[in-house]
């Protein structure tokens, strides 16, 4: 855990902050993260398979560092953010519910659980920056996302603007 505290001080904070609560939208929270995802994600970053500004971050850790990163942030409480647009909201709990069945949308809460808690194979997302949402949602829709489940591929094709901006502005106010 030493060696991880050294990193998050070096590098994550930066841009996750020091407890993984990103104050920024840009970058994503990762307290309360399940430790084998972001594990996963920071492999996949290495590797390539997952294209952004983490490729240079992660390029030089080990599987080791890997893995204390994960257990490290997955250590931390995650915080979640208060609601303004209630109404929004309510559209986002709807949709993350019980999906769309006019347009082939599947329930968010099938994959990512009742309360966006996820898996360890799928991320929690309770909690997470409405603003962060939204964008992977739309980067799975114009598949700019593709280390990960091809399922969301096809579920983002389907969702409106709105109905994006609507869950992530509901799940963002869980815990």
């Amino acid at each position: 855990m030493k060696r991880a505290q050294e990193i998050v001080n070096g590098r994550c904070s930066l841009c996750h902050g020091a407890e993984g609560e990103s104050a920024s939208p840009i970058f994503p929270r990762l307290s309360g993260q399940h430790p084998e995802y972001i594990a996963k994600q920071l492999a996949d970053f290495k590797s390539g398979r997952r294209k952004g500004t983490m490729n240079d971050q992660a390029a030089e850790l080990t599987d080791d560092e890997m893995k204390a990163l994960g257990a490290f942030f997955g250590g931390k409480k995650p915080k979640a953010y208060s609601v303004g647009d209630q109404d929004l909201a309510a559209v986002g709990r709807y949709i993350y519910h019980k999906g769309n069945s006019y347009s082939g949308v599947a329930a968010c809460s099938s994959c990512h659980g009742p309360t966006g808690d996820g898996t360890a194979r799928l991320p929690r997302i309770a909690g997470q920056h409405a603003a962060y949402l939204e964008g992977q949602l739309k980067d799975f829709n114009k598949r700019e996302r593709t280390n990960d489940n091809a399922v969301m591929h096809a579920i983002a094709s389907k969702l409106t603007e709105l109905e994006m901006r609507a869950v992530s502005v509901y799940i963002s106010g869980k815990l």
